[in-house]
């Protein structure tokens, strides 16, 4: 099994003919998953890589019955998209978008709470990969050919580390069961906590690696979580070792700050808690096959 996705997802496009969502919708069309249309205000009605195009969200929605959209939208004008997606009642929305001000994603995570629980759109993202689930569906920009299908889950804040656990899990022939990317924003749209509860439930993932780093206290919200509520190993990392104190490094939420954010002390914490972690970027796949051994 997945989660999020699998290949019954109805996906749209928002920003649909832009040059990121064309190509990006090509590339996850040949792996698979079940694009059946788009976006773009100002252009409905149009054929766009033989899919029709909408100019609203319900529109797009009512039409094709879409449960699942990604969104390709410039910074200044994403909260709106993905705002318009909730409102229109899609399942999950996945936001690649990088550089959305801090001020727009409060304000949608303030929106999203007016649904109730069972009815509240998903955000994953924003500043992510997205999401994988080998075999079945891809919303998202990572290269597809790096994935195998099998029974490990991913939740990581970078992008390019997830790639890394990837590809080194595949050359050790352990596949995956989905990998998310939940985005490197300070405030982001679901967090560790969200998908780990996800992948205890699924039946068929058997194993989690969760990748972090420096800012913020997730990772440790979600490692005291994994320790009373988790019967599946987890193995962790935390990126930015040799950050300094008070820089940004890279991801907008990447800068140490309080006590705890910075990667040291989240490892130990980590291992406090029961986990497995990593000790360097080179050992994410060789560290999974060690717990996989036991």
């Amino acid at each position: 099994m997945s989660i999020l996705i699998d290949e019954t997802s109805r996906v749209l496009v928002q920003g649909f003919t832009g040059d990121k969502g064309t190509f990006h919708a090509k590339e996850m069309i040949a792996f698979g998953t079940k694009i059946v249309g788009g976006v773009t205000p100002g252009k409905g009605g149009a054929k766009h890589l033989g899919l029709p195009v909408f100019n609203t969200m319900k529109e797009a929605i009512k039409e094709t019955g879409a449960t699942h959209s990604i969104a390709f939208v410039a910074p200044a004008f994403c909260a709106d998209a993905i705002m318009e997606a909730a409102d229109a009642g899609i399942k999950l929305v996945c936001s690649i978008t990088d550089g959305i001000p801090a001020q727009d994603m409060m304000r949608v995570k303030r929106y999203l709470l007016r649904y109730q629980r069972d009815h509240r759109t998903m955000l994953v993202g924003p500043n992510c990969a997205g999401i994988i689930s080998p075999g079945k569906a891809m919303l998202g920009i990572m290269p597809g050919n790096i994935y195998m299908q099998g029974p490990v889950g991913i939740v990581s804040r970078s992008g390019t580390l997830g790639y890394e656990a990837a590809a080194q899990m595949k050359a050790l022939g352990i596949g995956l069961s989905t990998s998310v990317g939940i985005g490197g924003d300070p405030i982001n749209g679901s967090s560790f906590l969200d998908h780990l509860v996800l992948f205890e439930r699924d039946p068929e993932t058997t194993a989690v690696m969760m990748i972090g780093e420096i800012g913020g206290p997730q990772e440790a919200e979600a490692a005291a979580w994994i320790k009373s509520h988790m019967t599946k190993p987890v193995v962790g990392y935390v990126a930015g070792l040799t950050a300094p104190k008070g820089r940004r490094m890279g991801h907008a939420g990447a800068i140490i700050s309080a006590s705890g954010d910075s990667a040291a002390e989240k490892a130990e914490t980590m291992k406090s808690y029961g986990l497995t972690v990593a000790p360097s970027p080179s050992e994410l796949g060789p560290t999974m096959a060690k717990v996989l051994a036991h």
